[in-house]
């Protein structure tokens, strides 16, 4: 099998030393790794399988200098923005991580388990995007019993892990809980969130627009018409809460038929990735403390509505870092060098 001369920009960040774990776990077809990162961070190192690599400077001659084919960008927005035009001008394929390239028309968005077919787009622009971390996986389940049952519309509340918000964000709810442990957490400062976190939930999560949805919100309603390719009715309450790691999702599902959650339970169980933990008799059920550094997603509490015979309710968690972001665009590459390998 051929292997691939591999760049991962933004290395050092949480996101991309998720990427790099995940690529020693798995067989990957891997030539080269060459980690990328601003000059901010040269002298730095990242470890991988037992050797510490020196972070390279991120410029706009790396990817050609270092003959990258695949360029896994976990690094922000502007720096997708400015950087990956010269991945992909080196003849790399990028599979971004941001939020800067998903709704560009010509951009596939891709969820291998839901629409792992979009990525022979990649060729118009030479980038597949890999979606919101809320957005992945609740698609990996709401697809399969769409299959079978068509949704008609989707209620979700979210409880997302501060971690989502990157590393200063993780920091600053273990230094606030620090402070109220020493009685001090009305002085603690508040900067990666606009309220107080620990001990604290926040319904919101990134601006809000003109609808009275934030945009995060907004992101789960686009994202998933353009992944399903369905315009499926979609309402979101995105909440941060004080976990570290772990996204939960509280799930409300309409469908066009009658559906039994025994039934539901069967279909999920046997699609790819999923996890069923649904025995409330045992207390067995997700929770973000159980999925964290794990690549699959959980469900549970699946449960019929009380009043319609064609609602389900359900609970589906799973690590936003690894599912939700590494895991996921890593899964992407795989089925990209498979696809290449087909030609």
């Amino acid at each position: 099998m051929k292997k691939y001369n591999v760049a991962v920009v933004g290395a050092n960040g949480a996101v991309g030393e998720e990427i790099l774990a995940i690529l020693q776990e798995i067989d990957f077809p891997l030539n080269k790794l060459v980690p990328l990162a601003s000059a901010r961070s040269l002298g730095k190192t990242v470890d991988f399988n037992g050797q510490a690599l020196a972070i390279v400077e991120l410029t706009n001659d790396i990817f050609k200098e270092e003959e990258i084919e695949i360029a896994l960008f976990s690094a922000g927005g502007s720096v997708s923005a400015a950087f990956a035009p010269h991945a992909v001008k080196a003849g790399a394929v990028v599979i971004d991580n941001t939020s800067h390239f998903r709704m560009q028309e010509d951009v596939p968005l891709v969820v291998p388990e839901v629409n792992p077919g979009d990525i022979a787009k990649w060729k118009t622009t030479g980038i597949i995007a890999n979606p919101n971390c809320s957005t992945i996986q609740m698609v990996q389940a709401l697809k399969p019993l769409d299959d079978v049952y068509g949704l008609a519309r989707v209620d979700v509340s979210t409880y997302q892990a501060t971690s989502g918000a990157g590393k200063t964000a993780m920091e600053e709810l273990v230094k606030q809980m620090q402070d109220f442990f020493a009685f001090k957490l009305s002085e603690s400062e508040h900067n990666a969130f606009n309220q107080q976190i620990a001990l604290n939930v926040i319904p919101q999560i990134d601006v809000f627009t003109e609808n009275g949805y934030t945009k995060e919100e907004m992101k789960m309603v686009n994202e998933t018409t353009k992944i399903m390719h369905k315009e499926i009715p979609l309402s979101a309450t995105c909440v941060r809460v004080p976990t570290l790691r772990g996204h939960a999702e509280a799930l409300t599902l309409t469908f066009e038929n009658d559906i039994l959650a025994d039934d539901a339970r069967e279909i999920l169980r046997k699609a790819p990735n999923l996890v069923i933990l649904d025995n409330p008799d045992e207390a067995l059920y997700p929770m973000p403390a159980t999925c964290v550094e794990m690549n699959e997603t959980f469900v549970g509490r699946i449960r019929n509505d009380t009043y319609a015979k064609n609602m389900l309710h359900m609970f589906v968690v799973a690590d936003n870092l690894r599912v939700g972001a590494a895991t996921n665009a890593v899964r992407i590459a795989q089925k990209w060098v498979e696809m290449e390998g087909e030609k």
